[in-house]
């Protein structure tokens, strides 16, 4: 499994463009930026070198985490997943794409595509300390515009950008991708019932079309959650010292709450239940909530069945396990 921290080298790159920048002025400029997120924004609001990199300093380390974190649970899955070729849609800093290249070292040409200029440049300016990604094509333009021009890729991957567009062009961007999908479409989004309802909406709308769930889900049928509930992940992630200092945290640590969505060409004959919330451990059982192929069970794994009951201690929320009853 990758690591949800961000790699050494990316974390050297920041380091060296971060000397000499004010940490309370990248305070300053990410809590705004993240209010414009919130208030249904875009990343219209970074527009310039310092924007860029405050954003990066106080989300990249949480984004990374959340789509490592998808893409861990996709190799899980389908252990022989060797992708040569990757597009990155709506790339921003480049972090998805840092994250592709952890979990996938047969990963050979990196394509991206983004409007945000601060953001692109960022992004390369931060690739030029990889041997890797140095040569990584970085093409600026609207995400549908320029994903139409795209060549296809083996791996395809939107993370956090579906909703900063409206839901015509997110039906319309959908389709676009998985006609560029040459194998596997990773969709991650932020862990909220909003985002959960864009992940939903696309992964109906993809089936329909062919596409297959390899992850989270253990089927390809209707997701049997119910509102107010909604499908969504946790990924824990170290907080450095200048990512606390933007973030105005104390914690050493950060959960990051997202919903994710990875849809094959190819269906997947034997998928695992998975868990969707931390279980309930007691000296007499273990309680947990799964989504299994035949669709929402919550099991009880009582103390006598010792090697069950050890087995299910371990589970932990978005853990795929087989399903046993």
């Amino acid at each position: 499994m990758t690591s949800p921290d961000l790699p050494a080298e990316l974390k050297a790159a920041l380091d060296g463009r971060l000397r000499g920048f004010s940490r309370n002025d990248a305070a300053t400029r990410a809590a705004s930026i993240s209010k414009t997120y919130r208030d249904g924004g875009g990343s219209g609001a970074i527009r310039s070198e310092t924007d860029a990199l405050a954003y990066a300093l106080a989300r990249m380390p949480a984004t990374y985490a959340a789509v490592t974190a998808s893409l861990n649970a996709l190799a899980e899955i389908r252990p022989d997943f060797a992708p040569a070729s990757l597009l990155d849609v709506g790339a921003g800093p480049g972090t998805a794409t840092w994250a592709a290249a952890e979990a996938f070292p047969s990963l050979q040409s990196f394509a991206l595509l983004d409007a945000n200029d601060a953001l692109r440049a960022l992004a390369l300016n931060l690739f030029s300390d990889s041997f890797r990604l140095r040569e990584t094509n970085y093409e600026r333009g609207e995400a549908r515009s320029a994903l139409a021009k795209a060549g296809a890729a083996d791996l395809v991957i939107a993370s956090y950008m579906i909703g900063e567009i409206g839901a015509a062009e997110q039906k319309a961007l959908a389709e676009l991708m998985w006609q560029k999908t040459g194998d596997t479409l990773l969709v991650v989004e932020p862990g909220t019932p909003a985002g959960y309802a864009r992940i939903i909406a696309l992964r109906e709308r993809l089936i329909a079309q062919g596409a297959h769930v390899a992850a989270p889900c253990p089927h390809d049928g209707k997701c049997p959650l119910a509102a107010p509930d909604w499908c969504h992940f946790t990924q824990r992630l170290q907080r450095s010292r200048a990512h606390k200092q933007v973030k105005g945290a104390e914690l050493p640590f950060e959960d990051e709450k997202f919903a994710y969505v990875a849809l094959t060409r190819t269906r997947i004959e034997k998928r695992p239940a998975r868990v969707l919330a931390q279980p309930e451990i007691s000296k007499v059982e273990v309680s947990a909530k799964l989504c299994t192929p035949d669709g929402l069970a919550w099991t009880r794994t009582p103390r006598r069945a010792k090697a069950d009951y050890a087995r299910a201690r371990r589970w932990r929320w978005g853990d795929a396990v087989m399903d046993e009853r």
